[in-house]
Order: C-alpha cells, then structure tokens, then sequence
C-alpha cells in the first residue's frame, strides 16, 4: 500500500490507484464530472484538481497516480476558486433549468454555482432535443461533453455508435453523418444513459431509485416465479442451452409446461419491444428445456429428512410446486388429489394441442422421482383428517374448478354448457355434445381454448360472444391469433342477455355494447347501447366467463366475499394455524406461471414453520462474472423476432396435436442474441456524489 496525506488526513492507496480514488475510498469528497469508476480516467472536466506539495501547477487528481509520502490539499482557496471559475465555463452554455436528479446538479450546488454565475445569465446552444428514438431521449444542449457516453460506448461496450463530431465550438456527441441510432449500430444497452451526469441522455420512462430495476430489467421483475429471464436468454445466445435450463429449474419445477403455455409477462414488457418486437422468451424457454440432458438430477440431493411431513390438497402447478421444494428441503410431502390422475387444471383443462400429456406427464414425473408421493382419486372434505393423521403443515392449492353463472334469464337451460366442464370432458376423451353450431361466452384463455377444443371435437361453426373489444380481451395474444385462422369467429361488443326456452336451434338474445370509463382492473367498461337488442340461434351455447374455487366447509377456513379462501399475501397463511393456501384457490382463475409462484411461496412459509430457513433456492450453476463488451453489429435495430414454427392449420382440425413447434438451435441462438442486455446497466458503478 502506498501512504500518503490528503487534506492532513492520513490514507493508504492501493497499487496504480490515483490521488481521486485513493480520496474517494477514504471518504474525502474531491468533485468530478468526467471521472466514473467503470472507465480510465479522461481529466478532461479540471473539476478535480488538487495541489500537491512539490509539483506545478494544479494536476488532475483523476489522473495523477498516488506516490509514498504525497502530500495532497484538495479545499484551498485558489482550488475552490479554480473550479468556480470551470463550472462557471460548464454552465455558461448550458440551460438554467439543471436537471433535477443529474450528477450535475447536485456537483454545481456543492462547488457553489450560484456564485459562478452570479448576475450572468447562461446562453445553451441552439440543439433541439431528440426525442423519436427508442428508450431514451438525447438533449445535446444538456450535453457538457465529458465524453464518459463516448467512452462507454466505444472503449467499454464495443459498440462505437456514438463519438465526438464537428469542432470547436459546434463538437457534440452524435452519430456519423447524423443517423439514427438505429442505423449506427446501436445496441440500446443504455450504458450510455447510465453514466450521463447532466441528464442530456435521459430514459424516456422515469423512474423513482426505488423501482430502477423493476423498471430496467423488467422481463425478470415481472416473471411471477422470478426466474432469471436475462440470465438464461444470454446462455442460450452463447449456446449454453443445459445451463439455460438449469438456470430456469433453479426456480420452477415445470420448464417444459412453461415453454408450452406460459402466459409470458416477460415478453409483454421486454425492452426490446420498444425498439422493434420482444425477444421470443416462451419460445426460447420450450427451446432449452427440449435440449435437457438431465445434468441437474445429479446435483446435491435434498436434504436430510427433518422427520415432518407436509399435506398438498391439489395436484395442479401450485401444489406440486410446493410439495417439489418442500421435498427438496427435507420434508415428508404426500399430495392429495381428487381426479384420477394428477395435474390438476394443467390436465383437465389446457388442451393437448397446447400443452401435450407426455410434457406434464415427464414433469409431474420427476417429482415423484423426487421423494413426492401422489395419491390420486382421493377426494378431501376436512382438514381435520389430515392433522389427525400427524401432518404436521397443510397447503391447500385446489384451484377453481367450478365455472361462474352468467346470470341471466334460461341459462340453466341443457343446453347451456360450462366452458371448464367441457373442457374437462373433451381433455379426458369423454365425447362432448358440441355438433353443430357452438357460441362461447368469454373473453379469456378458457374461452378461446373452449372454441378450439370444440372445432377439433366436431362442431361446424364456432363463434366467441365477447362484450369488449379485441384490444381488452384477456387470452393471450397470440392464442387469438390462431383460433382466427382455425377459423372461429368472434363478435365483439355483444353480450347475452337473455335463453330463450324453445324447442328446435337454441335461440340467445344479445345486446349490442359499448366501452365507458375504466372499472377497477383498468380496462374500459361495457354498457349497453339502448335499442340494441338482437336474437340469434345456435345448438349450443358455452359459457366462459370466469371460475370459481369449491372450498368444502370441513375445511373450517375464512372465504373472501368471492368465496375463496382467505390467505396472507406474503405468507400465504390462513385462518388455521398450520394451514396455508394459494393459487386459483386464493386469487381466482390465474395463470399456470402465477400458481407456481404460489407454491414458491408456500414452500418458503411451510419450510420456515417446520424449523427451516424458508430458502428454498438451490443454484445448480456458479454466477459468473458477464463480459460487459458487446461489440459491434450492424443491423441490431433491425432484427426481427423470430417466426415459431406451427402446425398448418389443414392439419389441425381433426386432432389435438400441439400446434407450436419448437426452434431450431441456429433459430433459437439468433433470437436470443437479439436481447438488449439490460442487466449489464444495472452493473454499472455509481458515481460518488457530494457529500450532503
């Protein structure tokens, strides 16, 4: 270590270490504007300059590597004058209005930029703002050219889409001959966003420090499970495909069921999107987990038996979530399930064509290979029973089985049948009365789901009475879009009102509908248009609005005012002392995404009660330092999302084969390495600010 004295306080700097890091590390504040901690020192702002005893002039402390014995000044009069008289040069051109959070800001207020600029009033330059381009907006009238985009850019990131241009008085940061960003190769990384100090590159999206992950790494923050969605999508692009899936199995039991039918937040809101289409994340999860050689079965077992043993009422992604982790930790888990065979809704009602039975039957599979016992067939009507037989802890995961009444006049009509419980039969090979002409009620994935399944299973014309618009329906998007080209219609803004009981075609009238102000989950509301009123004829009308959970009374627990059960929103903890639940049986109809991180959460909170540490995580690979260069490609903007291979509708129809093929591994490889990297943002340093 080298010794040396600042400001007459005695610090050790390391080796090659400069005057300013030595200080900074130490805790004595010397300002900056060109110095970050991510890139070689430039001294090109002069805000750093100190006076060393023995050298002329004032050096730049970024710059000048610390010696035995230095003796450093950093406050003297002459130096706060000095850099008074710099920020006065810095803000002379640049507008009055300083960014309110900017490094800028905060390093003008300390060095005191009020006296700087004492009765002079700043003249910015005549550069409008570019606000057209993806993700960020570039005011170069904020710029104050300290370079550290530029450098990130080129020297840390590879990428060299922006620089320097013009001289003299005109230089700005730009790109070559005036392109976009797009055209000179960007990489929308935002690394230079990130280490901008006056805000003259600003994220279009705002954002409070406490959200600035939620917001940059939002395919990962909004993944219910929180797998880590960057992580993998990068070691696909490297071709690490086994250790891409191991990534995902750190936190769900079910990658090949996710791949198939994962409603995919991730997607919706990957940054990508923003620059031309998201990156392909489903697709690309089926991808690895088609590649798995099994290398994670050999890592460390479970742990050792703690001798408790945990009940799960229900088989679906919640329940054998839970009973998968909690088996991992340790615990004596035994699923109970009421059908005949497990998977709960996973089984009953998402068809084949979606999700094939050897994929769940696989995964379910491994499991039991776990230690996970299933007892089918096994219907249960008290808690007691089970507490009686010396289980220690209860996760109640049953789903939401039963369908929703719509409520309106001659619905108990014959036929007038329930989506779910159709789906149930035509799922387990029981023959369903759907010839003819069918009209589905819904807009959700049951819904659409019940229309295809109902094509496939011999009905002529299959028509979706949907009271929004296609905008506001809540299947997923790209389940829309097939069930159009299989060829069911779907008539928006239209609503029954009413079954007429009469012999011959079952005859429905129908309100026409319009969108009003917002209701409570953000989407426009439908009302009635006056006068609207219309009859039509159908063999069978399929009603799809929604489930509901069955919770039977011997379960002894508190129900919500929708009649499910009542639970902790974090521990999942109900009215009973060791009973917990989650999933369907406690939101209401969700996704198969969002019931597993239910069961996530209940293994956390039952591992804990039971005398554990509640983590339930084991990582099968090492983290590992990620090379933050990106290097230069041209067309990267460009790039389009990748087409996943499908079935051809003609061979669809007569059959549940599942429709969406699986990517090659040169398909899957190019489309992953469309991803922004958003994560290497959040590894950035932050620079030290000025003391408060």
């Amino acid at each position: 270590m080298t010794r040396l004295s600042i400001d007459g306080m005695k610090v050790e700097a390391k080796p090659g270490e400069t005057v300013l890091e030595a200080a900074l590390r130490s805790g004595i504040y010397i300002p900056g504007l060109c110095y970050h901690p991510d890139l070689p020192p430039a001294g090109a702002c002069r805000l750093c300059i100190v006076e060393i005893e023995g050298m002329k002039g004032f050096p730049a402390s970024c710059t000048t590597v610390a010696k035995e014995g230095m003796v450093v000044r950093t406050d003297t009069p002459e130096i706060l004058e000095l850099r008074r008289k710099v920020m006065w040069l810095i803000l002379s051109e640049h507008p009055a209005d300083l960014e309110e959070s900017s490094q800028l800001r905060k390093v003008a207020e300390w060095i005191g930029a009020e006296q700087a600029l004492s009765g002079f009033v700043p003249v910015p330059r005549d550069l409008p703002a570019i606000t057209d381009e993806p993700l960020f907006i570039r005011d170069p009238a904020r710029c104050i050219l300290c370079e550290r985009c530029v450098r990130m850019c080129q020297e840390i990131r590879g990428a060299g889409a922006i620089g320097l241009v013009n001289r003299g008085v005109d230089t700005v940061v730009g790109t070559d001959h005036d392109s976009s960003l797009s055209d000179a190769g960007c990489r929308f990384c935002e690394a230079c966003v990130e280490v901008c100090p006056s805000g003259a590159l600003a994220d279009k999206e705002r954002f409070d420090e406490k959200d600035r992950e939620k917001t940059l790494l939002p395919c990962v923050n909004t993944c219910p499970a929180g797998i880590d969605v960057a992580r993998y999508v990068r070691l696909t692009a490297e071709g690490r495909f086994q250790d891409a899936l191991e990534v995902i199995r750190e936190k769900v039991p079910f990658p090949r069921v996710l791949g198939c039918v994962c409603d995919h937040p991730c997607e919706e809101a990957c940054r990508r999107g923003e620059v031309n289409e998201p990156i392909a994340i489903k697709a690309l999860k089926r991808f690895v987990a088609e590649q798995d050689s099994g290398r994670w079965k050999s890592a460390p077992e479970s742990a050792a038996d703690t001798g408790k043993r945990v009940a799960v009422v229900g088989s679906g992604p919640a329940g054998l979530t839970a009973a998968w982790f909690l088996r991992k930790a340790g615990h004596s888990v035994l699923v109970f399930e009421a059908m005949s065979e497990a998977g709960g809704m996973m089984r009953t009602c998402i068809p084949g064509y979606r999700l094939p039975r050897d994929v769940l039957d696989r995964e379910i599979r491994e499991i039991e290979n776990a230690g996970v016992k299933i007892k089918t067939g096994s219907e249960i009507g008290s808690l007691d029973e089970l507490f009686d037989e010396g289980f220690d802890a209860v996760f109640v995961a049953s789903g939401a089985a039963d369908g929703v009444n719509m409520g309106i006049p001659g619905e108990n009509d014959p036929r007038v049948l329930d989506g779910i419980s159709l789906l149930r039969d035509v799922n387990s090979g029981r023959e369903a009365a759907i010839a003819g002409e069918v009209a589905v009620v819904g807009g959700g994935n049951v819904a659409v789901d019940a229309a295809r399944s109902a094509l496939r299973a011999g009905s002529e014309k299959v028509t979706i009475l949907y009271r929004r618009t296609r905008d506001e329906m809540p299947a997923a998007r790209e389940e829309v879009e097939e069930a159009l080209k299989e060829g069911v219609n779907i008539s928006f803004l239209v609503a029954p009102c009413a079954v007429l009981p009469e012999r011959g075609k079952l005859k429905v009238r129908c309100v026409r509908m319009e969108l009003g102000e917002p209701d409570a989950d953000g989407r426009r509301r439908p009302v009635p248009v006056d006068g609207s009123e219309f009859t039509m004829e159908t063999d069978r009308l399929i009603t799809a609005i929604g489930q509901k959970p069955a919770v039977p009374e011997g379960f002894g627990l508190s129900l919500d005012k929708k009649g499910c059960i009542a639970a902790d929103a974090e521990t999942l903890s109900c009215s009973r002392d060791g009973v917990f639940a989650g999933g369907d049986v406690v939101t209401g109809p969700g996704s198969v995404i969002e019931a597993i991180q239910a069961g996530r959460k209940a293994a956390c909170s039952i591992d804990r009660r039971l005398g554990g540490s509640g983590l339930i995580d084991r990582a099968f690979i090492p983290e590992e330092e990620e090379d933050p260069c990106l290097g230069r490609d041209e067309g990267f903007a460009y790039r389009s999302r990748v087409e996943i291979p499908g079935l051809p509708v003609d061979r669809r129809l007569d059959n549940f084969s599942q429709v969406e093929g699986v990517l090659d591994e040169k398909a899957a490889k190019e489309e992953a390495e469309r991803c922004l990297r958003c994560q290497l943002r959040l590894r950035i340093s932050r620079p030290t600010l000025p003391p408060l």
